[in-house]
């Protein structure tokens, strides 16, 4: 088992910029790919970002393309979402998740075997 722990929500305006971090509790060799989802009110829980723990291979939604930054620092096996730029309809709960399948579907929450329990994000205007 993996548990992942998000940190580094909070609320910003318009335009500011936050840094969230997923910790891992341990390192997987089974961990194919790592994510940061988000949830709105009423909303599907939607893919943002994954990158590929084989070479770090980044894709972003076209809603975050050019604004946000998924990394991650192996040595202290921790995810990291830079958040720039940010606009009111960025605001949800964001997850990070971590999957064991290598796809290329990596919107699919289903996709994913572990889940952090969630940060919130508020943008006002």
């Amino acid at each position: 088992q993996v548990q992942l722990v998000e940190s580094g929500g909070g609320s910003v305006q318009t335009g500011g910029s936050l840094r969230l971090s997923c910790a891992a509790s341990r390192y997987s060799y089974t961990i194919k790919l790592m994510a940061w989802f988000r949830q709105a009110p009423g909303k599907e829980r939607e893919g943002v970002a994954v990158i590929y723990t084989g070479g770090d291979d980044a894709y972003y939604a076209e809603s975050v393309k050019g604004r946000f930054t998924i990394s991650r620092d192996n040595a202290d096996n921790t995810l990291f979402l830079q958040m720039n730029s940010l606009k009111p309809e960025d605001t949800a709960i964001y997850y990070c998740a971590a999957g064991s399948i290598f796809t290329n579907t990596w919107r699919r929450p289903s996709m994913y075997r572990f889940w952090g329990q969630g940060t919130q994000v508020t943008v006002s205007s």
